[in-house]
């Protein structure tokens, strides 16, 4: 499969088309089928037959959120209904998150042990890099069954991870039978290491919903917030996550956390930062098109222009952030990783990371790391293809927005072929 340039119109199934066809007639005879904050939490309560939520200051990012998406998203049928139970399961969440501690207070004492954090910037072989580490036995990664239900669900036995799977493999199946090239862009199984986005977006602020929707006015607020508490959340979840299933060390990423390393560096815990680094000509186009494929998921009105001008703005926001943060941060916190160096030498440069980041290069964790890079294959799932002309950009312009990015980590040229 060759990836398509033509965002504007998204891959319809035929039976998505006519559920949305049937949901949209049924708003033009008045159907609200709009998200309700209240109805959402009441519909979690009522799932799990909990009701305390502990602190509830959630509910003003989780409010904000949907104000945006009613007002600006505009969803289909489909994605209001993928939203409204995505909405539901995090509510779900928080609420088995407070049963689980008041029964077990121990996990707040949990130490997670060194944690590396990959800060890389989109499509600059984070995902490579997250993959190869999280091969090593002694390492903790979080999988996507994990990041779907990081808690164990109702009438749960212990040990017995067959429901929280199941979920995670139909999740995966969905998402490539709704957006089959997406999948190429960026593949997603259910047994992966997955990004710990997925577990801030438990608190309702996170890059995932702008990434995943046109919600600017979500975004533009967000921005503006602290993250601390949410840097918070996503520490006591993975102590539950470590409870459930310990390892010697935890190995997380996500591009988001470029936007907020000064945070993470406050609130976690023996923490070592691995930023990886590329062109920004082709990283950044490459990412732009995920999205656009991404956010044809849920809407039929996908606007490339808008995603180049709200990305490239976001990106460069995340450069000089995580810039500032590394200039007040102390000696032999990050490590910095060349895309070209791991596509080259992967396993030379995984020994770097390890060096650089306190950790033993053991024999076993160079087989696993081994095997992994031996499947994990560039497009074995297709040819992902795309031009930052369909989003309004072109390189030259890419390269002088980004030109104090590339001094700084003195990054090279990327050719038409990639080398």
């Amino acid at each position: 499969m060759e990836t398509s340039t033509d965002y504007r119109n998204p891959h319809r199934p035929l039976p998505v088309s006519l559920f949305n066809q049937a949901g949209r007639m049924a708003r033009r005879c008045g159907l609200n089928d709009d998200l309700d904050v209240g109805r959402m939490i009441d519909a979690a309560r009522r799932q799990t037959g909990l009701s305390d939520f502990g602190d509830e200051w959630f509910v003003e990012p989780l409010d904000v959120l949907v104000r945006s998406i009613n007002a600006e998203a505009r969803l289909t049928p489909l994605g209001v209904r993928i939203q409204r139970s995505r909405i539901v399961s995090a509510l779900s969440i928080r609420l088995r998150v407070e049963r689980l501690l008041r029964e077990h207070p121990e996990i707040h004492d949990i130490r997670l042990g060194r944690t590396i954090v990959i800060a890389g910037l989109q499509r600059t072989a984070t995902t490579t890099l997250h993959r190869l580490i999280a091969a090593d036995p002694r390492a903790r990664a979080l999988r996507s069954w994990e990041a779907l239900n990081p808690v164990p669900l109702s009438r749960e036995r212990t040990g017995d991870l067959r429901r929280r799977i199941r979920h995670a493999m139909m999740a995966a199946r969905a998402v490539r039978y709704l957006a089959p090239e997406f999948f190429v862009v960026h593949p997603i199984a259910y047994d992966a290491p997955e990004e710990d986005v997925l577990l801030l977006d438990v608190c309702f602020m996170s890059q995932a919903p702008e990434a995943a929707m046109h919600v600017p006015s979500y975004a533009r607020w967000l921005e503006g917030q602290d993250h601390t508490k949410c840097y918070e959340y996503l520490l006591t979840l993975l102590r539950i996550l470590h409870w459930q299933r310990p390892g010697d060390f935890w190995i997380l990423k996500t591009p988001h956390h470029a936007e907020h390393l000064d945070v993470i560096l406050d609130v976690l815990p023996d923490v070592r930062i691995v930023q990886t680094h590329r062109d920004p000509r082709k990283a950044i186009p490459s990412f732009l098109s995920m999205v656009a494929h991404g956010r044809g998921i849920l809407s039929d009105h996908v606007d490339p222009e808008e995603i180049g001008t709200h990305w490239l703005r976001k990106i460069l926001r995340m450069m000089e952030r995580s810039m500032t943060a590394r200039r007040a941060a102390g000696d032999g916190v990050f490590v910095d990783v060349s895309y070209y160096d791991v596509v080259a030498d992967p396993l030379g440069e995984l020994q770097r990371v390890y060096e650089g980041t306190g950790i033993e290069f053991t024999e076993k964790a160079r087989s696993a790391a081994q095997a992994v890079s031996g499947r994990d294959v560039k497009d074995r799932h297709g040819r992902h293809v795309y031009s930052p002309a369909s989003f309004g950009l072109d390189s030259a312009s890419i390269d002088e927005a980004t030109a104090f990015y590339r001094r700084a980590y003195r990054i090279p040229h990327e050719d038409a072929n990639g080398g």
